[in-house]
């Protein structure tokens, strides 16, 4: 165990608390997996759910572990390349998406061979927000006019997001406000980003105009869902929606300040999303106040965290992509959280690290390895510099030994006047050397 320790480089501190979540996840998750054991299969055994929640959160390890490994500038010329095959799978899932549990068929992809789906926008996410963190870094010394920003940064930004927008609204306004939120931090000039603001709503604004005077398309099946979770979390109008919400809720309110215990949720057997998108409910009822509030806790340290290793990476293109990578992991989380107690309408997200699901579990630990390879070169600088001054005081030791070896002067030997002295400074034979 402990060679397996000294082979995880990097900040340990983050190592730490995602441990924590992981490890946590799995009681929650196998409590409320109990509902989908009784609709899947109608036994209730939930291990079959616990071994392949263990099997993800293994894989995400083993991703966090390779990836930590490469050095970080790589992921700049991968991005560029990566970006447009992002591209053509978000187009591949928009046409060919896969309905898992009667969601919206064009989010999901199906791996051939393997059998497991894949949500193709979060590793959009990933590969956008180190492209846009490689341009401002290119960028940052240099005065581009607008015209040179919009083709080489906003519209492979807007090609993505217009990929992602028909299947899936909150990641997309998610994508969007992170990027923005990077390229403030990236000093990008502030009048360019409130033309961009403006031009996104434009085009949202478009894109539901085309989808009034086309509903039955199945592109823009999607519309209707948002504008009825946006009205009725508004006017609190009946439907499926606030039934989860409403459960939510009646689950959060169980939980008091210490929970029901382990495992004892009566929600979770009403609460169709129990698992994934209102696992927090679940948490609160079985954890209590106390439960929820550590779990909060918990995911600002480890944004602190972000921000201690942003400040600390060596390059601009470091410090950049832990914010564009590690935010939108704690802002995702915030929103989870948000919708469990409708400060937010429902939005699908899950909580990163706890909801049970593959891919967005693997997308996560992808982007920690990513942040944990920047806090490796840090690392390794520092380890660097201390070698270095270990060697200078090592010399400067040795130095001093040979000096005060020196200083021992033999009995008599300066008996008689020495040939010139400091005070006299036209005898030193040094004047001509000193003098030029």
């Amino acid at each position: 165990m402990k060679e397996l320790v000294n082979k995880l480089k990097g900040d340990r501190v983050i190592w730490s608390f995602v441990a924590l979540l992981a490890l946590f996840s799995f009681m929650p998750v196998f409590s409320a997996s109990s509902n989908l054991a009784y609709i899947g299969h109608g036994t209730g055994n939930t291990l079959g759910y616990l071994l392949k929640h263990l099997a993800h959160i293994c894989i995400g390890f083993l991703i966090i572990y390779w990836v930590h490994r490469v050095p970080y500038h790589y992921f700049r010329a991968i991005s560029k390349i990566a970006l447009p095959i992002v591209w053509f799978l978000l187009l591949y899932t928009l046409l060919k998406g896969t309905v898992i549990a009667g969601a919206n068929a064009s989010r999901w992809i199906q791996v051939p061979f393997i059998g497991i789906t894949f949500q193709t926008s979060t590793l959009a996410a990933i590969v956008l927000f180190i492209y846009v963190a490689r341009y401002l870094s290119k960028t940052k010394e240099e005065n581009e006019p607008f015209q040179t920003s919009l083709i080489q940064l906003w519209i492979p930004v807007f090609i993505t997001l217009i990929l992602i927008l028909p299947a899936n609204f909150s990641t997309t306004a998610l994508i969007f406000a992170m990027v923005l939120m990077l390229t403030f931090i990236g000093k990008y000039p502030l009048k360019y980003i409130g033309f961009i603001i403006g031009s996104g709503i434009a085009m949202l604004a478009f894109f539901l105009l085309v989808a009034k005077a086309f509903p039955d398309s199945r592109f823009f099946s999607r519309v209707s869902t948002w504008e009825s979770r946006i009205t009725n979390f508004t006017t609190d109008k009946p439907d499926e929606d606030d039934y989860q919400i409403e459960k939510a809720k009646i689950a959060i309110a169980s939980g008091r300040l210490g929970g029901l215990g382990p495992g004892k949720s009566v929600q979770k057997n009403f609460l169709p999303q129990s698992s994934s998108d209102f696992i927090y409910a679940i948490i609160v009822e079985e954890y209590g106040l106390v439960g929820g509030v550590s779990i909060v806790v918990l995911y600002l340290l480890l944004l602190f965290r972000f921000v201690i290793a942003s400040h600390k990476a060596p390059t601009i293109f470091g410090k950049l992509v832990v914010v564009g990578v590690g935010f939108p992991m704690i802002f995702q989380a915030m929103i989870n959280m948000a919708v469990a107690v409708e400060l937010l309408p429902v939005t699908g997200q899950t909580l990163p690290l706890i909801s049970s699901g593959g891919s967005s579990i693997w997308m996560t630990c992808l982007g920690l390895g990513i942040i944990i390879s920047v806090t490796r070169k840090e690392e390794e600088i520092a380890e660097e510099k201390e070698e270095k001054a270990k060697r200078k005081e090592a010399l400067q030791r040795l130095i001093d030994k040979e000096l005060a070896e020196d200083d021992v002067v033999p009995e008599g030997i300066y008996e008689e006047e020495p040939i010139y002295s400091i005070e006299d400074n036209s005898k030193n034979p040094m004047n001509a050397v000193l003098n030029k």
